[in-house]
């Protein structure tokens, strides 16, 4: 078997077995790495890299290896994944959720696509290096985190108050979602590499109100007083305010597709970016969405509060704006608390490392277009942003233009094309032996 062909075979076997183990994280402090943990170390062990485990709570485990590279005086690389995987509900599934199986052409399971697809990547270009005896040009530090789909309060965020000093040394990383290719309507491709993440504020909203008999007139309703606040959230239009990677996306797809480059209205252009339209338009403004309603306990009894949790995520340089946003809609007798908040990034589209991955992309397909994006959840690349050191996304995939890629995050039938991580393996060891 040659080099190439064992590192595929390994990346989709190494994938379905991370997938069969159920790593599922249910929030509120509620999950357990602790397998596939285990199973990552025994990967890296197995190829002669000695990782550590750093327990933030139990079952939170998070995994850390360093690999020395020819020149250890060059700032060194973080190429991290998180370990955990939202939910899923077996009956909603065509399949068995932690199945992993082949089907179609695609692997099918939660965390196929966030993001067990990238942590399998990793996995196989380290364990090739160590079959060939191959030396990276840098430091490599390998992170394996806990707690990514839950705010990273004992993943990456824990690591980084309390063992800053593995990523020591460290001035830039990669992760996930980015490098994918996204079909325009006239077949180009481009690749979405991810230089900018809007920043999150998760809220809780109190209301207040007259504890009362359901039969009674109460014109201090707490529910009623909380509804009206989350309607008016739900239903405000956020005004258009575009970041520099966001014209910097749109002037790189307008030329790509021949359309009108209009920055005042970029929104004409949305339709031109296939499956990411969604996420993409998500980054044009603001947000924010109510995700949950907490109140009373018996039909005829009015409870004296209410609460809603609502999921703000602010474009660079325009924090305030939602803050001062929600506060003017919310009205009196409605108190915000913060239950998360973490930055915004933005980093230019320029340098060494942008240009190796672009160079590794176009390798693997020499008619493929790299462009930054804006992302509208976030990474781990915040936290590590405590240490001042600059992430972008590059999980790279190669998808077909009828793969709607974005539905597959956290959503029913989750799976990833066998083409699609065969391209990004080949395409992650060529970024790493030359950045």
């Amino acid at each position: 078997m040659t080099t190439n062909a064992l590192l595929e075979s390994e990346v989709i076997q190494i994938c379905q077995e991370l997938i069969r183990i159920p790593s599922v994280n249910f929030g509120e402090g509620k999950g357990d790495e602790s397998k596939v943990a285990a199973y990552v170390i025994a990967s890296l062990q197995e190829a002669g890299i000695t990782a550590q485990m750093y327990e933030s709570a139990p079952g939170r485990c998070n995994v850390i290896a360093r690999i020395k590279g020819r020149d250890s005086k060059r700032p060194g690389l973080v190429v991290h994944g998180h370990l955990d995987v939202v939910p899923a509900d077996a009956k909603d599934w065509s399949v068995d959720p932690f199945c992993g199986e082949i089907i179609d052409g695609m692997i099918w399971g939660r965390g196929a696509v966030d993001m067990k697809n990238m942590d399998a990547m990793i996995l196989a270009t380290v364990r090739d290096w160590s079959r060939n005896g191959y030396v990276p040009p840098r430091d490599i530090v390998l992170a394996f985190f806990a707690d990514e789909e839950a705010g990273s309060i004992f993943g990456s965020h824990w690591m980084v108050a309390n063992h800053p000093e593995v990523f020591q040394g460290c001035t830039e990383a990669i992760s996930e979602v980015g490098g994918f290719s996204v079909t325009v309507q006239n077949g180009k491709r481009l690749y979405m590499i991810e230089t900018a993440e809007k920043g999150i504020h998760w809220m809780k909203l109190t209301a207040q109100g007259r504890a009362g008999h359901g039969s009674v007139m109460n014109e201090e309703n707490a529910l009623t007083r909380l509804t009206q606040a989350v309607a008016a959230i739900g239903s405000y239009e956020w005004p258009q305010r575009y970041s520099t990677t966001v014209k910097a996306l749109f002037k790189r797809v307008a030329h790509a597709t021949g359309k009108v480059y209009d920055e005042s209205d970029l929104r004409p252009l949305l339709s031109e970016v296939g499956f990411a339209a969604r996420m993409i338009g998500a980054t044009l403004q603001n947000t924010a969405n109510p995700t949950m309603l907490e109140a009373g306990y018996k039909a005829n009894v009015i409870p004296g509060s209410a609460t809603a949790v609502i999921d703000g995520r602010f474009i660079p340089g325009f924090e305030d704006e939602l803050n001062q946003t929600i506060a003017s809609l919310i009205g009196p007798h409605i108190t915000i608390e913060t239950l998360n908040r973490d930055k915004a990034l933005e980093v230019a589209f320029e340098g060494d490392l942008v240009d190796a991955m672009c160079s590794a992309i176009l390798k693997q397909d020499p008619e493929g277009i790299p462009v930054p994006y804006l992302m509208s959840g976030g990474t781990d690349n915040k936290a590590l942003a405590e240490l001042g050191i600059i992430g972008y996304g590059f999980s790279p995939l190669k998808l077909d233009a009828e793969f709607d890629f974005m539905a597959m995050f956290h959503g029913v039938d989750e799976r990833v094309p066998v083409d699609g991580i065969l391209f990004g393996v080949r395409t992650l060891k060529d970024f790493l032996e030359n950045s």
